[in-house]
């Protein structure tokens, strides 16, 4: 079986690794880099629990439990960690259950434990949507640079293949996982709308000055504002920082994401109140990304209506690098075998009721 997937994401790393472990030839084509947006300006935090009660849980456990067996199978170095988690505010009281870190200033205060080392990690996830796709390389995944432009179909309709530069590049399944592009494929394929929702982050050189410790908070800007920064303290050194989401228009070309203007400028300042560790001499990137999303709040997973051959796996908003080893295993479980093992695929399916296709083309 020979599937091609558009798309380097962490998404479509993840497939290109789980299928190749099952001996099936991959090709993975993508225009820009891998883990060139999201999959790489995200913050990489992990939850166990944090999806219970929605139709996410089984994803999520399931794919909570791949992170720590793809850390401990593949002995990558991708910032895998187990870690505590935090929320607090300005001028919050804290409780028996938290304390008072020394390098946030002293207005901030945690008020709540939200998680433990048994229920919440991290990765870089750059490094660990790259680690992805070099696995699967080595078990023979082929990487091609691209813009795909079309299908290909045989006389039944049957998807198989697709254009690159004026070329078919024939293969026995399409996948696509462009997060918030996938919008594009709608041009060939009747696919539910998916959206991008835009984020802004700051990464910060703090060395040891700051444990590994993760932080959702809520605190007010210069304006009166209330933002919700969330900071992750990485295995690299490095602290994470986003807040400050705008509904920006998607470029068509990834390349030209790039903040909005005062937007990276209202978050230094935020960071600044927030502890001395935080200081603009101490930031190595400053950047954005947008986040897939769909219209009722669930991932597009499965086979497209209509089109056999062709799948799409996206729409994951904020938890796309938590769920992707999941969404990885059961997709390529549904291609190989039509049907999936540990997670059931029906609550995330493109077809189902409660979207309708998209009308942008």
């Amino acid at each position: 079986m020979r599937v091609l997937i558009c798309g380097g994401g962490v998404i479509g790393a993840s497939l290109a690794y789980f299928l190749s472990r099952r001996g099936v030839q991959v090709v993975v084509i993508e225009r820009t880099g891998v883990a060139c947006a999201a999959s790489g300006k995200s913050g990489g935090f992990l939850a166990l629990d944090w999806c219970d009660g929605s139709p996410l849980e089984h994803l999520a456990r399931r794919s909570f439990a791949l992170h720590q067996s793809l850390a401990d199978e593949l002995g990558g170095d991708w910032g895998y960690r187990r870690l505590d988690t935090y929320a607090g505010s300005r001028g919050g009281r804290a409780t028996s259950t938290t304390h008072t870190p020394e390098w946030l200033r002293a207005e901030v205060h945690l008020t709540q434990k939200l998680g433990s080392v048994g229920t919440t990690a991290q990765v870089h996830p750059g490094q660990f949507t790259a680690a992805m796709m070099r696995a699967a390389e080595v078990r023979g995944a082929e990487l091609r640079s691209g813009q795909v432009t079309g299908l290909s179909r045989d006389a039944g309709a049957r998807v198989r293949g697709v254009e690159v530069a004026g070329e078919v590049i024939e293969g026995d399944a399409v996948v696509t996982a462009m997060g918030p592009w996938s919008i594009l494929a709608s041009r060939w394929l009747s696919l539910p709308g998916v959206y991008g929702l835009k984020g802004h982050s700051i990464v910060f050189k703090t060395g040891s000055d700051v444990p590994p410790e993760a932080l959702f908070l809520e605190f007010p800007d210069h304006a009166g504002e209330t933002l919700s920064p969330e900071v992750f303290p990485r295995a690299d050194g490095t602290t994470y920082v986003c807040a400050i989401s705008s509904d920006a228009p998607l470029p068509v070309d990834p390349a030209q994401v790039a903040p909005d203007p005062g937007a990276i400028e209202r978050l230094e300042a935020l960071c600044s109140r927030l502890s001395p560790a935080l200081t603009p001499s101490r930031i190595i990137a400053r950047q954005a990304c947008y986040r897939p999303v769909t219209q009722d709040g669930l991932p597009l997973i499965g086979e497209v209506p209509g089109a056999p051959g062709a799948y799409v796996a996206t729409g994951h908003s904020v938890w796309g690098i938590l769920n992707a080893p999941a969404t990885a295993e059961a997709l390529s479980e549904l291609i190989c075998d039509r049907h999936t093992q540990a997670v059931e695929l029906n609550p995330f399916s493109p077809g189902r009721r409660s979207l309708a296709p998209s009308r942008l083309f």
